[in-house]
């Protein structure tokens, strides 16, 4: 009974994750491509050329319904036009590496090991496990012809009749089969024994550095150590133009000078670079979507800060064997302080609303429908550091997700995989119910799998608090009230009191993350006061001094335990409001018999504020004294 009691209920809130009008649905969006034709043609392809095996697509199939590509037989894409755009070069490319070395490992690895969607929800978490079946590659592609001898990486060079340094007469080309051979040549010099005579056979009929043979290559890259190149040739095509290289990462300037900027470090202090360090380094490499991680991810992501900072039209893709996601890092319009960044991973649909489930499969979004497989696609915004922030920690958010179509590569916007409150509050309930089944890594060096132990329950716990803490802070009071619901009874269970005593340790780390985030959104509501803003809405300055010194009257009595950092932002917080131009010159500044009768209440509200401010200081130099 209880069990259907929760099914209804997740039925219920799935409602809310999606819009199921007919309109919405006549509605569909185009990954890659455009088209209306196509568009209306969607079903039909469904219900005609799907080639299932199974419950599952074939992944020859994959992107076969796309205007703009051509699928051929053995599953390879080619472009049915030139691709001159590092954005049509781009979207070319996520099909390409989304069809061979996501769909076609899944398809061919027994027990692929799928990421769960929550994984590609910053902060990101390191992977601990490594898949050296899978492939893996990383990649640079510049918008413009390359000059080898003045580009500030190293790389093995390829060629084409159209090289930029390469004249020729007519339509024919007579060193065509000698730079063949030095193709071949140079990637032989770099391939393992063991594929080189795989290798020659597959491309004896292909020009190497052709974009129409990128399909048949990507198998070899992505087995191969280093980095590919694509740049411009002298027709202003995309072409292969090196392999084996290696991005620099100047890592060490990079982290200091950023510390430095944001105030984390100070020269020659030893001590708070210490301290600092590893926030600084998590914050920086957030920023270009990953956790402190690999050398290849870290390379991806310092190269493309430098070309970013040296205005380069470029992209740089990756794909690790221990994250299975596909991360792009690319420019974007002039003045963006960030590149874009990207993610693209095979993800279970875990929603329990039949709804939901019934959604995808109508529309054929399911490439697996047996393990509710689709492909995700993740694009994120990032966030310039602010000391003063409750979440300072902040460096990137989802904007905006998509479920691709595994045929047309339509894409559907409507289903909320990532922040489904409604199924996080159910998973919350799982893991304090010890009925969570699934793996975390408990601080960056414990994998820990299910929760049938209290000891890894807590573990779970700390995991997630320390995984979602940034949402936690800015969630509705109503979902809050219920995070706080299972967790308060949880963790204060009398009956549990034993068992957490001898894990007092453990128990008391997941305590002080929980408190920490009770206390952030108190702290977090008197930052949106400074700026006139309340649950969402603006208000008045006698709204805001009145909210913010009842705020304040209330916690002074409690801050003596707040976090040291929190107290600080609280003073800061309060200071601006008192530091408000506006609010001076018009209600401080004026004598009294000029101010109205709502002027009188903001003047003595400020006063107020002041005192108020003034205990809080006195509350923090108390406590660094003590």
């Amino acid at each position: 009974m209880h069990m259907r009691r929760r099914e209804i209920a997740c039925i219920q809130g799935s409602r809310k994750l999606i819009n199921l009008r007919q309109d919405r649905w006549h509605e569909p969006k185009i990954m890659f491509t455009g088209g209306a034709k196509h568009e209306k043609q969607s079903t039909h392809y469904r219900n005609k050329h799907n080639e299932i095996v199974g419950f599952r697509m074939k992944w020859q199939s994959a992107f076969s319904r796309i205007p703009t590509v051509k699928a051929l037989k053995n599953g390879h894409l080619l472009p049915k036009t030139p691709l001159r755009d590092l954005e049509d070069l781009r979207q070319f490319l996520d099909l390409v590496h989304t069809k061979f070395c996501l769909l076609r490992p899944y398809a061919e690895t027994k027990g692929y090991p799928i990421i769960d969607a929550r994984e590609l929800l910053p902060s990101f978490e390191p992977n601990l496990t490594e898949y050296p079946e899978l492939p893996g590659f990383s990649m640079v592609a510049l918008g413009r012809q390359l000059d080898y001898f003045n580009e500030t990486f190293q790389f093995d060079l390829l060629h084409t009749c159209r090289d930029p340094d390469i004249r020729v007469q007519g339509d024919s080309c007579v060193l065509e089969a000698s730079l063949q051979g030095k193709n071949l040549d140079c990637f032989l010099a770099h391939m393992p024994k063991d594929m080189r005579e795989e290798f020659k056979e597959a491309v004896s009929d292909h020009h190497i550095a052709d974009i129409a043979s990128y399909s048949l290559l990507i198998g070899f890259l992505s087995r191969m150590d280093r980095a590919h190149v694509m740049s411009l040739d002298r027709d202003g095509l995309f072409y292969l133009s090196g392999i084996y290289a290696s991005l620099p990462s100047d890592l060490d300037t990079e982290l200091k000078r950023f510390g430095l900027r944001a105030r984390k470090f100070r020269t020659g202090d030893n001590r708070l670079y210490e301290q600092n360090r590893e926030f600084v380094y998590q914050f920086l490499m957030e920023l270009y979507g990953y956790p402190i991680s690999s050398e290849r991810k870290t390379s991806a992501a310092i190269f493309a800060r430098r070309l970013h900072k040296t205005g380069e039209n470029f992209l740089i893709k990756a794909l690790g064997q221990s994250d299975r996601t596909l991360t792009s890092i690319f420019s974007t319009q002039m003045g963006h302080a960030y590149p874009r960044v990207e993610k693209i991973a095979l993800v279970p649909v875990e929603l329990r609303g039949m709804d939901v489930i019934d959604y995808l499969e109508k529309g054929g979004f399911f490439f697996d429908r047996k393990r509710r497989v689709v492909i995700l696609r993740v694009i994120y915004r990032q966030h310039k550091f602010d000391a003063n922030n409750v979440r300072q920690d902040r460096a990137l958010s989802v904007w905006r997700q998509e479920i691709v179509h595994p045929l047309t590569a339509e894409v559907c916007t409507s289903v909320n995989l990532l922040k489904d409150t409604y199924t996080m509050s159910l998973k919350l309930n799982d893991i304090v119910r010890g009925e969570f089944i699934g793996r975390v890594v408990y601080k960056k060096n414990d994998i820990v799998e299910n929760t049938e132990s209290h000891d890894k329950r807590l573990k779970f716990l700390h995991s997630w608090l320390n995984k979602h803490q940034r949402r936690m802070i800015g969630y509705s009071d109503e979902f809050y009230a219920e995070i706080v619901r299972v967790l308060d009874g949880y963790l204060t269970d009398p009956g549990l009191a034993e068992e957490f005593s001898d894990l007092h340790e453990l128990h008391q780390e997941v305590w002080n993350t929980f408190s920490y985030i009770r206390q952030a959104r108190k702290i977090k509501e008197l930052e949106d006061l400074k700026d006139r803003i309340h649950k969402g809405k603006k208000i008045s300055y006698l709204a805001m001094l009145h909210l913010s010194t009842d705020l304040l009257t209330d916690l002074k009595f409690e801050f003596a335990n707040y976090f040291e950092a929190l107290v600080t932002k609280a003073i800061f917080f309060s200071e601006t409001m008192l530091n408000d131009r506006y609010l001076i010159r018009t209600y401080i500044t004026p004598r009294e018999d000029q101010l109205t009768e709502n002027g009188l209440k903001i003047r003595k509200l400020y006063r107020r504020l002041v005192s108020l401010v003034d205990e809080l200081k006195a509350i923090r130099k108390t406590k660094t004294e003590t």
